[in-house]
């Protein structure tokens, strides 16, 4: 499972989102720390020192001064005795106690001999004759907090017994991680709209790539955003620009090439007609078809996918209809499956030679007998022409598609053909954002699988013509 996502989008906000939520947690880290810390001074350092005062106190005094220093200390009231005896201790006391009774030896004045007791939960909760003289309040929450004695024996053997309750178990502050997921949410979001804001130009150039083979009249990419993609969106529509005006001469290059080669052709043919010899001018004149037939399969095959035709709806039943007459009047044994629902978008003349030349080449080299199948998807719509024939070798079935490609076991020279066929339908295919694909056909044959993507068949107008089978 991949953790990191592959688009700009989701990299930019994982990235932003680990760096905010590690820096906030380093942060909330360190503020908890200095809290716990100001906890413990106040709770442990403080209270030492206040318990430490007063058995400073009451150590000096005598032993009736010591019951008015307790009677009228300022202080909060707590538990203070002088008559409990040393209590024999009968457990360790956790490590907090000890750490407290360590800071309360520090601050005496001189060696005292202290223990520290830990109390029951049943310990009675204040002494009858407790008043506001003790030097520690008792705790708001006793469940929460240890209490403990402090017993400390002064100079003339008397005991005085402190009750004392330690620091609580430090608990992380509800409201402060809930300040923090918010700050982690609220960026996150944050910058999760600012990225996409920055981004989105990106994934409308991505698109535009993609159509750009099939269709150059897309209208251009509006130049906006960052600099960089403004820049890189200007430079896209400058690209498109120029394919265009190179196409369009190409084409222009083409129609001359074809006039000028036609005339010759047509200038050899008046003149054949002058040889007396019937055989010599059968022969040329088989030649001279052929030669007028490559050079238009060579016109189609650089024109396909990029003639001036414009898309329009093609009534897909008609058209199928047509093509599978054409070959029956060819005397091919032609069987025809399915139909589909919707019309389909796209350039009419060209999906008719696209699907006529891989119908024609299973006539050719299927054995005269071809079942041609219309299956209609969400998404796509799939032609699926089987023929009977021999197939071709798994290892051949893409190189069959280069231009005037012909296998010699089964494109013989006399069967006719050029080599040209597969190379103009898969152009066609791929102009359209389709393509072709040839398999093997159950019991024997092969098998050629047209697709073409049906996601530009939403954006067709209500009122757009339809083509017929024969436009």
């Amino acid at each position: 499972m991949r953790l990191v996502p592959r688009s700009l989008f989701g990299q930019v906000v994982f990235v932003t989102v680990v760096a905010v939520v590690a820096s906030q947690l380093v942060v909330a880290w360190l503020l908890l720390d200095e809290r716990a810390r100001l906890a413990q001074r106040l709770w442990g350092d403080q209270a030492a020192q206040r318990i430490a005062g007063f058995i400073s106190a009451l150590d000096e005094a005598s032993p009736a001064e010591r019951t008015r220093i307790i009677g009228t200390t300022g202080l909060r009231p707590a538990h203070a005795s002088l008559e409990e005896p040393w209590r024999p201790s009968t457990a360790d006391p956790p490590s907090e106690a000890i750490s407290f009774l360590a800071k309360l030896r520090k601050e005496l004045p001189r060696p005292f001999e202290l223990q520290i007791l830990v109390l029951a939960p049943d310990w009675p909760p204040a002494l009858p004759h407790a008043t506001a003289g003790a030097p520690v309040s008792p705790p708001a929450d006793e469940s929460r907090r240890r209490r403990v004695a402090v017993q400390a024996r002064l100079r003339d053997g008397s005991v005085l017994t402190l009750r004392h309750a330690l620091p609580p178990p430090y608990e992380v502050p509800t409201r402060l991680l809930a300040a923090v997921a918010l700050l982690i949410a609220v960026t996150g979001a944050l910058a999760a709209w600012t990225v996409r804001r920055l981004t989105r130009p990106l994934g409308t150039l991505a698109r535009a790539a993609r159509g750009l083979a099939s269709n150059l009249d897309q209208p251009p990419l509006p130049e906006a955003g960052p600099a960089e993609v403004a820049t890189a969106a200007a430079s896209f529509n400058r690209m498109q620009q120029d394919l265009k005006r190179n196409l369009e001469t190409r084409s222009q290059a083409l129609a001359a090439v074809s006039h000028d080669l036609r005339l010759p052709i047509t200038r050899i043919r008046l003149r054949i007609e002058r040889l007396d010899d019937e055989s010599t001018r059968e022969a040329i004149e088989s030649d001279l078809v052929e030669m007028d037939r490559m050079i238009g399969d060579t016109l189609e095959f650089l024109r396909a996918g990029h003639s001036g035709e414009q898309p329009a709806r093609i009534d897909v039943n008609a058209l199928v209809e047509s093509v599978a007459e054409d070959m029956r009047a060819l005397g091919c044994q032609i069987n025809t499956h399915g139909e589909a629902r919707v019309p389909l978008l796209a350039r009419g003349q060209a999906v008719r030679r696209c699907l006529g030349n891989l119908v024609d080449n299973a006539r050719r080299y299927g054995g005269g007998a071809v079942d041609l199948t219309v299956q209609d998807e969400t998404d796509r719509l799939e032609f699926i022409v089987e023929d009977r024939g021999p197939g071709i070798p798994e290892a051949e079935r893409e190189r069959v598609f280069e231009p005037y490609v012909r296998l010699e076991t089964s494109r013989a020279r006399h069967t006719g053909g050029t080599g040209l066929g597969l190379a103009i339908a898969r152009a066609i295919a791929r102009g359209h954002g389709g393509d072709v694909a040839l398999e093997s056909r159950e019991g024997g044959g092969l098998r050629a699988v047209l697709k073409f993507p049906r996601q530009r068949s939403r954006h067709i107008n209500a009122g757009a013509a339809t083509v017929g089978a024969r436009a």
